[in-house]
């Protein structure tokens, strides 16, 4: 049994844990850009820790005692997008009963984190720039000028220089975003963390189910868990560390399951009926309306112009086990559907051919916005 102790030239926060070369590195980025009042963009794959990088960027800055806000611009319908940022006034539209302030408001002084800023509207992205640009914007419903000191910290995992050759992010936005780029390192180029960071997750979970001291990580199930390729990152090791520490009956562990969703009885469960465009609706589900007519995506038939990221991602995905490889090309089409039909889900699911439900279960099980 042990405890993970502190060792010396660690940097640690919360659960930015590490003792790499890559992550000293990136650790180091941050220290030296926390200072400077400019935007910042954080890129890296999800589970990588972009929310606990733009927090660090903050408390390190001279606005450490200022508002750190944040805003999961996905998790956000288009149209509430730019209200949830700029705020409304009274009688601004339907339902607006009272004035609200928006994140921008509540921000001044301090630091405003967009998380997954690829996914805002092109219309939102104009208002942003003129911030950014200005220090000013009108809330909707209002002509009234507001003014606001914040600094932005910006981040996602998309391609945010394809997306600006591409039409979909605004280039000028870019610019001004772009003071200085951090990428966060994948989990799979930080050797030597893992163990550290295993062992952090399992004590604290041990912790957390009142044990006296976290069970032993065996050699064999810690060459495991360093030679698996970890797609979903920091996020995916702690619930793999974490659901082991539960599972576990003895001092040791030496059983490492990847998969939750690993049927122990074969595979005897059915998928529900899929209904395809055009088919009947399933009863008593409600429905959009009809889907407009899109114009062909990047790599379809129609387009002359490939998805560059459709072509790196087939590039690599002979190179992955066959299960990380149909989670990447999953992941792929879903965010496309979602891009393609404006986050709508049930027009996104007629569009791949899946249920509404069927739909939700993929994007939940991949993390997706």
């Amino acid at each position: 049994m042990n405890q993970v102790q502190p060792h010396d030239g660690r940097v640690a926060t919360g659960e930015a844990l590490g003792q790499s070369d890559a992550f000293i590195r990136f650790q180091e980025q941050i220290s030296r850009v926390a200072p400077i009042n400019r935007p910042v963009l954080v890129l890296g794959e999800r589970g990588t820790g972009k929310e606990l990088a733009a927090s660090r960027i903050h408390f390190l800055s001279k606005r450490w005692d200022k508002p750190f806000v944040t805003l999961n611009c996905s998790a956000l319908t288009p149209t509430l997008i730019e209200s949830e940022l700029f705020g409304y006034e009274k009688g601004a539209f339907s339902g607006a009963i009272t004035g609200k302030t928006g994140r921008f408001e509540t921000a001044s002084g301090g630091t405003l984190f967009l998380d997954e800023i690829g996914t805002i509207p092109m219309v939102v992205q104009e208002k942003i720039l003129r911030v950014v640009e200005y220090g000013s914007f009108e809330r909707v419903g209002s002509s009234t000028p507001t003014h606001v000191d914040v600094r932005i910290v910006a981040a996602t995992n998309a391609d945010l220089s394809a997306m600006a050759n591409q039409g979909t992010f605004k280039p000028d936005l870019l610019d001004r975003l772009s003071f200085e780029v951090i990428y966060v390192p994948p989990l799979r180029y930080r050797t030597g963390d893992i163990r550290l960071l295993s062992n952090h997750f399992a004590a604290r979970m041990a912790f957390e189910m009142e044990q006296d001291q976290s069970p032993e990580i065996s050699a064999a199930a810690m060459r495991r868990l360093e030679n698996h390729n970890w797609p979903g990152n920091i996020r995916e090791l702690k619930n793999v560390v974490e659901r082991a520490v539960y599972r576990s009956r003895k001092p040791v562990i030496d059983d490492i399951s990847f998969d939750p969703f690993e049927h122990p009885y074969g595979s005897g469960l059915e998928n529900p009926t899929v209904f395809k465009p055009g088919r009947e609706k399933p009863p008593n589900e409600k429905t959009d309306g009809q889907i407009d007519s899109e114009p062909a995506e990047p790599g379809q038939a129609g387009s002359d112009t490939p998805d560059p990221y459709l072509r790196r991602l087939m590039a690599d995905i002979e190179q992955l086990p066959y299960k990380q490889a149909v989670e990447a090309l999953e992941i792929y089409l879903v965010s496309k559907a979602l891009a393609a039909c404006r986050f709508n889900q049930r027009r996104a699911a007629e569009k791949l051919g899946l249920t509404y439900d069927q739909f939700r279960g993929v994007k939940r099980k991949h993390r997706i916005g």
